[in-house]
């Protein structure tokens, strides 16, 4: 199934004020998930496999790491709950990049996902995504979407300071990267 998405990732210092403003805009809460998102070697994109308790899918996207709402064009595929055959062949043919481990509260309103996160390693994050799919009775344009975006992002109040431009893979892997340069010290004097 492929998607048109605009979206954004921020840094979110209030979660529970980000889900008081869901609430009260009557959003649609579809519960808290434990998602791990492993993260594959490919030439073209990004692929991941999440695995939790509501959301398990094959996701292989392109996005461009800016500031502010960006676009993202998304193809699923939805898994079994228990995808450890697939996980095993995509890590034998292509190696894993990183692996994020999170737990999400999933919201809805109309066509607008939202999350509020929480990243091992890395901290509480809110992301919107206003979604067009191929197959809804209703098309979006991507200036719709932007606009739902843009929207959202002041309505939850997030500053443009908070605006993130890279994935939580990306952030993982800097994490990573920093934690392996700083073991390579030499202490001994």
């Amino acid at each position: 199934m492929n998607h048109l998405l605009i979206e954004i990732k921020a840094r979110c210092n209030d979660p529970l004020s980000i889900a008081a403003i869901l609430t009260a805009q009557n959003a649609d809460f579809k519960g808290v998930d434990h998602q791990i998102d492993t993260y594959f070697r490919v030439p073209k994109g990004r692929l991941k496999l999440r695995e939790g308790r509501i959301e398990n899918t094959l996701i292989h996207y392109h996005r461009t790491n800016q500031s502010g709402p960006k676009q993202s064009d998304v193809t699923l595929f939805r898994t079994p709950a228990d995808a450890q055959a697939l996980k095993k062949i995509l890590t034998d043919s292509l190696g894993i990049l990183a692996v994020v481990d999170k737990k999400r509260q999933i919201y809805f309103i109309e066509n607008v996902k939202f999350h509020i996160d929480e990243v091992v390693g890395l901290g509480s994050f809110v992301e919107i995504e206003a979604i067009d799919s191929e197959n809804t009775t209703q098309t979006r344009t991507r200036d719709e979407l932007e606009a739902q975006c843009r929207f959202y992002i002041a309505l939850l109040n997030i500053q443009k300071s908070d605006l993130l431009t890279h994935s939580y893979s990306d952030m993982v892997m800097g994490l990573q990267e920093t934690l392996h340069h700083d073991s390579d010290f030499d202490f001994d004097l």
